[in-house]
């Protein structure tokens, strides 16, 4: 395809576990690409299907392989109620998947929401499963978002998405280089689960908490961090690494989220300091973690006040994943490369993703 215009669905379906994010974008290629996102919403997961989706690594292998089909057809039927309400019909929906299993070392990226049942059930177009042709060359198949990064957001220095797991890229060396940076929601929402809270607003009960130096140390020295190559975090490394040190803290739930909050503050920082070219680089925050003001304000600590935080709408912060997996999609019906070997360890950059329909 070698027209300049394209209108997609993007899906995203977060570690998080909250909902289904459904964004359609019209995007133009002149020098630059563009975007406007017209239309966008989230569906929160049924609650049935949610407690499933949740538990799905625990499912046994028919159970798995039907929650794959329902999922699929729970994402399509959303996607037919937002076409209606919206009076769109997109060149394609563009779909993340909910990540069940994610084993790069063993050659393994499991996203699931079958194509087909997402296909019939939308009456659209579908493109999946982004992420196993470069776990297949030899590549973490993660973060995919990066090329999006680069070619959408060209004059931001720093893009972090703060989801279920905090990631970060930028470029280096004229090559995009990206990575999973620490966890973020996936264990801040398990504490704030614990007082009750689907999650901690603002960041209030972690400001209310005091920082316990034993475990800041202990999760900085996680070998995680010590890793300079391409790498990513899944819901395994949750339960291996770090639920097991904040369950041997003891502490309350307030002290572990302001530990948490503050290791992960020092962390980005960290990578920030690290890779910076300028006094003062610009920073683009989305995800939900970008409204924890406390984790804002002790990022802004550990930076010495020395970054500029771009300016982005409510929008952009909600949606930029499902945002990018539509622009993954419009690469993908071009048939040009939407994930880069510079980000994932892969032998090459690769044009991913499945088309149905």
């Amino acid at each position: 395809m070698s027209q300049e215009k394209y209108t997609l669905i993007g899906l995203m379906s977060g570690t998080s576990g909250d909902g289904l994010d459904l964004a359609y974008v019209h995007f133009e290629l002149h020098q630059e690409w563009n975007f406007d996102i017209i239309h966008s919403q989230t569906c929160a997961f049924p609650p049935d299907l949610g407690k499933k989706l949740s538990s799905s690594h625990l499912l046994s292998g028919l159970e798995l392989a039907q929650l794959d089909v329902d999922f699929g057809k729970w994402m399509g039927l959303q996607v037919n109620h937002f076409c209606k309400e919206f009076q769109i019909k997109p060149m394609a929906v563009a779909s993340h998947g909910h990540t069940v299993f994610h084993q790069p070392k063993n050659g393994l990226s499991l996203q699931i929401g079958n194509g087909w049942a997402l296909h019939q059930a939308s009456g659209e177009r579908v493109i999946n499963d982004f992420r196993m042709l470069d776990v297949q060359l030899g590549g973490q198949g993660a973060p995919l978002v990066p090329i999006g990064d680069r070619l959408l957001f060209p004059k931001v220095d720093f893009c972090i998405n703060l989801g279920g797991i905090s990631n970060i890229s930028m470029e280096k060396a004229g090559k995009r280089i990206a990575f999973d940076s620490s966890p973020f929601n996936l264990l801040l929402n398990g504490e704030a689960n614990n007082l009750g809270k689907p999650y901690d607003a603002e960041g209030k009960i972690a400001r209310s908490g005091e920082v316990n130096l034993t475990l800041f140390e202990k999760l900085n020295q996680l070998p995680f961090y010590t890793q300079f190559s391409a790498k990513s975090l899944g819901r395994e490394d949750m339960e291996r690494d770090f639920i097991p040190l904040i369950r041997e803290s003891g502490l309350n739930p307030a002290d572990v989220l302001s530990t948490l909050v503050e290791h992960f503050a020092f962390q980005i920082a960290s990578v920030i300091k690290t890779y910076s070219q300028k006094s003062k680089p610009l920073v683009l925050i989305t995800g939900g973690g970008a409204y924890n003001t406390y984790y804002i304000e002790r990022l802004d600590h550990y930076l010495d006040k020395n970054w500029e935080q771009y300016q982005a709408s409510p929008e952009l912060i909600e949606f930029k994943e499902a945002l990018i997996f539509a622009f993954l999609g419009v690469l993908r019906l071009r048939g040009e490369n939407n994930c880069l070997a510079s980000v994932t360890g892969a032998s090459r950059d690769n044009c991913g993703g499945v088309i149905y329909g």
